[in-house]
């Protein structure tokens, strides 16, 4: 992922109101791993359930401003992130909603997926088991992993940016 700034940050948001972007807190920019991320993505500090994820889309980072659902899943049964792809158990899996951009959102459409808690998918996919057969691999396996985070995230945005 290309390196980004606050202001470009804030200036990509595709489906937050000016408010809710001057309120936005921003992670640690300067502590960020860019080369290790296909996405930034992080929940808001404060406890709210709000989360925020930041991606290039062409060359123009496209913000996404994400809700956790209040409920959560059951405890003690498994679960995977729509966008890693990663099983993991449920309690580290939330439903996170996004409102659509532009008039659609104003009225109320949203859609949402199962992510991530900690919006951490990047650092998911990068978890290799340490066999000697996967060691050798590793790279082949967290580039394919890479491919199909970003096509989903990609897929995901395409839908919040629908008009219809």
């Amino acid at each position: 992922m290309r390196e980004l700034t606050a202001d470009q940050i804030r200036a990509s948001m595709v489906n937050a109101s000016e408010a809710e972007i001057e309120r936005m807190p921003l992670p640690g920019l300067h502590e960020t791993v860019w080369a290790d991320r296909e996405y930034l993505g992080w929940r808001d500090p404060a406890g709210s359930p709000r989360g925020y994820i930041v991606h290039w889309v062409d060359d123009r980072p496209v913000g996404i401003l994400v809700r956790a659902a209040s409920t959560a899943l059951r405890p003690g049964i498994g679960a995977m992130c729509s966008l890693c792809h990663t099983p993991q158990p449920s309690t580290q899996v939330v439903m996170f909603s996004a409102p659509r951009g532009g008039e659609a959102g104003r009225d109320g459409n949203s859609i949402g997926t199962y992510i991530c808690a900690d919006l951490a998918c990047s650092i998911m996919i990068r978890i290799v088991p340490g066999t000697s057969e996967l060691t050798l691999m590793r790279d082949e396996l967290i580039a394919r992993r890479s491919a199909g985070l970003q096509q989903r995230l990609e897929n995901f945005t395409a839908n919040i940016l629908k008009t219809a």
